[in-house]
């Protein structure tokens, strides 16, 4: 398995690439090159040509969730490339509009211009993309300290409701080091997604995670994801994005963590 960073809110000093509040991730494992979330605008783009990765080659697009930091990208992607075989997977709930304070922070397209006009293969329960990578589909709540909190509503049937980011989800790639495991912001929890990961892969070992684990505050919640990862032992940890500074520091006193920024490139 190979990873690049594509988007993300870091950059590192003295690698001239863009970045911005958002994820998007490369991924060739197997015989299939992955593009996990799109990010909010075109730099993935720019990013993905500047270090030589042929977007034109992708097998797959897998979004983490329908967030605009997420699935902006979409609109782009399609504009540049021809799509029409390439397997979109995500969660059936990804195209719902969402809106955050009367702003929408949903898709760019609905599900019915998904469907027009991507190969749509919506899942809400485990599918392997390959043979060592699989989509999770819905996660379930296995830990009580990681409560889903609404992040704005979501529109269904004409109904507006709290969203709770039922369409969060992530990826898991299997390697002879253990699972690697790649999120977008982790809304329904970091532990939950690992341990759901270990559960349908049977496999305990958990060699990695890079992405966004939605930590902002030194409370209950962080304190308990440090003693769950301290206890997992994972050979290395990448959270970013959607991780402020306080987290990550609180997390360095017990945990070894990576710097994450565009250009990074994990192989395992």
């Amino acid at each position: 398995m190979k990873l690049t960073v594509l988007v993300d809110n870091n950059t590192y000093i003295d690698q001239y690439y863009a970045g911005e509040p958002a994820v998007s991730y490369y991924i060739e494992t197997d015989d299939i090159k992955i593009l996990f979330d799109t990010g909010y605008s075109d730099i993935f783009i720019k990013n993905a040509c500047s270090m030589g990765i042929d977007l034109d080659s992708l097998t797959h697009i897998v979004l983490s969730h329908g967030h605009n930091d997420h699935s902006r990208g979409l609109k782009y992607l399609r504009h540049h490339y021809d799509l029409p075989d390439i397997r979109l997977i995500a969660h059936p709930l990804c195209f719902q509009p969402k809106y955050y304070e009367n702003e929408y922070i949903g898709s760019p397209y609905s599900l019915e211009e998904i469907t027009e006009n991507f190969r749509f293969e919506p899942a809400e329960s485990p599918v392997f993309l390959s043979e060592n990578c699989l989509f999770l589909g819905r996660i379930p709540d296995l830990h009580d300290f990681e409560k889903r909190s609404p992040i704005g509503t979501a529109t269904a049937n004409g109904q507006e409701t709290e969203d709770l980011c039922p369409d969060d989800s992530a990826l898991v790639c299997r390697t002879d080091k253990g699972l690697f495991i790649v999120t977008g912001c982790s809304h329904s929890g970091i532990c939950n997604i690992t341990d759901y990961a270990r559960s349908v892969c049977r496999e305990q070992r958990v060699a990695g995670i890079i992405g966004g684990f939605h930590l902002f505050d030194t409370d209950t919640r962080l304190a308990r994801t440090i003693e769950y990862l301290k206890a997992l032992s994972p050979d290395i940890l990448y959270p970013c994005h959607c991780v402020s500074l306080k987290a990550k520091a609180e997390m360095l006193k017990y945990i070894d963590i990576e710097e994450v920024g565009v250009g990074l490139t994990i192989e395992l």
